[in-house]
């Protein structure tokens, strides 16, 4: 393997093939319910977790979920995972009793939270922190871009030591911290979207999703691309730039994502990404070919590696 692929890492640790169950925590975000705007992120077409039923409760989710994927795993343990909107952003006895309910269930094998640094206080780290004695506990972090204009633009709602200050504190709980970042924001080059990748991990996370930039259907990007602003790229100049994200990455960083495949009823662009299998094909063909080595170009500490 040339990277540190999530399926691997979950492998040398559960000692089997680990699953993700889509959960929905029945929460909004403070991008659409006023609190910092109405619209969302300028990509968000409404909050992931497409398959998460929201009206039921986590263990009818549980069980629902892993009828999902039965035909894949007959009698395996799965991770918990709420992705729907923000996961922290409730009072901090309603995550309690949420999460209680998934670490608790004897199928769960651990739990992963996504989130907002902007919405992860002291007492809601504290309760992951508790929880993670009873089950190993993840936090997603969107972080997307280290550049302040393109976080304006896409509509983050919060500035960069924002994000720092949760990864920092995460750390001292001893909570697993995953970074969320999109690569091909409109108006960022290549050397941007480094320093993104390599800022991310000069904090200290322990894991790293590397997106596509999709359009969906229905966003206000969506507009902006119709309108021409921006442009897309094309698979091999994706890989391109991805090959050195995962150059610059320390070898630690578990890589849980190298793309991304938007929901196809709502992809406008690009149309290539939809066909999920041929495109992580053509990213290990190229890997294996062009002998890309996690952390191969990755200098520690050296915070002005990039300009």
């Amino acid at each position: 393997m040339y990277y540190n692929s999530l399926n691997e890492n979950l492998k040398a640790r559960f000692g089997q093939k680990i699953y993700k169950l889509t959960l929905d925590g029945g929460m909004t975000c403070p991008n659409r319910d006023g609190t910092l705007g109405t619209r969302g992120c300028i990509f968000c077409s409404g909050g992931s977790g497409a398959f998460a039923a929201r009206g039921k409760t986590v263990a009818e989710q549980i069980e629902a979920a892993k009828a999902r994927v039965s035909g894949k795993i007959k009698s395996g343990k799965y991770i918990a995972y709420f992705q729907s909107y923000t996961n922290t952003y409730a009072d901090v006895g309603y995550l309690r009793k949420i999460f209680t309910q998934a670490a608790e269930h004897p199928d769960i094998a651990a739990l992963s939270v996504a989130t907002r640094p902007d919405c992860l206080e002291e007492e809601k780290t504290e309760l992951l922190a508790e929880l993670s004695k009873v089950k190993p506990v993840t936090v997603e972090l969107g972080l997307q871009t280290v550049h302040e204009q393109t976080a304006r633009y896409i509509r983050r709602g919060y500035p960069l030591p924002v994000f720092d200050d949760a990864v920092k504190r995460l750390r001292r709980a001893g909570l697993e911290t995953v970074a969320h970042v999109i690569l091909f924001l409109p108006g960022e080059s290549e050397q941007m979207m480094l320093k993104t990748v390599r800022h991310a991990a000069d904090c200290g996370i322990d894991g790293i999703k590397l997106q596509l930039l999709h359009v969906l259907s229905g966003t206000d990007l969506e507009k902006d691309y119709a309108a021409g602003k921006f442009s897309l790229p094309s698979m091999e100049q994706y890989i391109q730039t991805l090959k050195k994200c995962i150059r610059i990455l320390p070898p630690n960083v578990v890589i849980h994502r190298l793309t991304g495949d938007g929901a196809k009823r709502e992809l406008v662009a690009p149309l290539w990404s939809a066909d999920k299998k041929r495109v992580l094909n053509a990213i290990n063909a190229e890997f294996k070919r062009d002998n890309v080595i996690q952390g191969s170009d990755y200098i520690q500490n050296s915070h002005d590696f990039f300009v």
